[in-house]
């Protein structure tokens, strides 16, 4: 007897399923500690050769650098770097490099101590000759432009160990650069400063706060290899006293309208 019956097909049978990847703990780690190491190399590089953020530690640059300014410092002004060339000698430039201008506000590698960073103003280019006579600063014999004006503002903004002393505030024209100097009528010590010619690549560099500012007139030029670069803004203003030192007893001071300020 001959079996008509038709098949049956299983439709209900599933395809087999695709093989699971499985990422063992050991593969992420790894794979966590590259984006990890990416993102620091990425930080470094950029801190390196593009933008770097710096505190100021001291009163050297008042009125135009407050204590607890923190400003941005344009790494490129004068050239681009090799990334780290800086670390441990003279930067290597990709590009350039070119000389900072009269005026500049630089920070570099203090030249008697190259693991600190100072930040001053750029007074005198190879070449020039310096003189100080009676506080006023002559570049290649010519002074430079001041004009007295009231600073009772700055005074307010100063932080407090400075209020006691006689300021003079000036309106200051030092290359293209116009700032406000200030110096201290009972302070005869930087009264004066024999006539000096800055070396080949080195540059004469002063505070703000004339007669209290550890500069060149003190330990000498700076070479053109110990600059950072160029201060360009403070992005945040924050004084803050540190336990047991000097300032003990000053107040905390936050100044949000410093914010923003291009430093020139």
């Amino acid at each position: 007897m001959q079996d008509n019956q038709t098949p049956v097909t299983d439709i209900n049978v599933e395809p087999e399923a695709a093989p699971v990847a499985v990422v063992s703990r050991k593969e992420k780690f790894i794979k966590e500690v590259k984006s990890f190491t990416l993102i620091i190399l990425s930080v470094l590089v950029f801190r390196s050769v593009l933008f770097e953020p710096f505190k100021i530690p001291s009163g050297s640059m008042i009125p135009t650098l407050l204590i607890g300014d923190f400003i941005l410092v344009n790494k490129f002004s004068y050239g681009f770097k090799v990334p780290f060339s800086d670390w441990f000698t003279d930067p290597v430039y990709i590009t350039g490099p070119k000389s900072p201008e009269r005026g500049d506000v630089i920070v570099f590698k203090y030249p008697k101590d190259t693991n600190l960073n100072y930040i001053k103003r750029v007074i005198g280019l190879p070449g020039d000759t310096i003189e100080v006579i009676d506080k006023v600063v002559y570049v290649n014999n010519k002074p430079i432009e001041t004009k007295e004006f009231d600073g009772k503002k700055i005074i307010e903004d100063m932080d407090d160990r400075y209020k006691s002393y006689q300021f003079k505030f000036m309106e200051t024209k030092t290359g293209n650069a116009t700032h406000t100097t200030q110096i201290d009528v009972g302070n005869d010590y930087f009264a004066n400063y024999y006539k000096f010619t800055v070396p080949k690549e080195h540059y004469f560099v002063m505070g703000d706060n004339r007669d209290f500012s550890a500069d060149s007139r003190r330990w000498g030029t700076v070479p053109f290899g110990h600059i950072k670069g160029k201060a360009i803004a403070i992005w945040f203003s924050l004084s803050v006293p540190w336990p047991g030192s000097e300032d003990e007893q000053e107040s905390l001071k936050f100044r949000p309208w410093r914010i923003g300020t291009i430093i020139d």
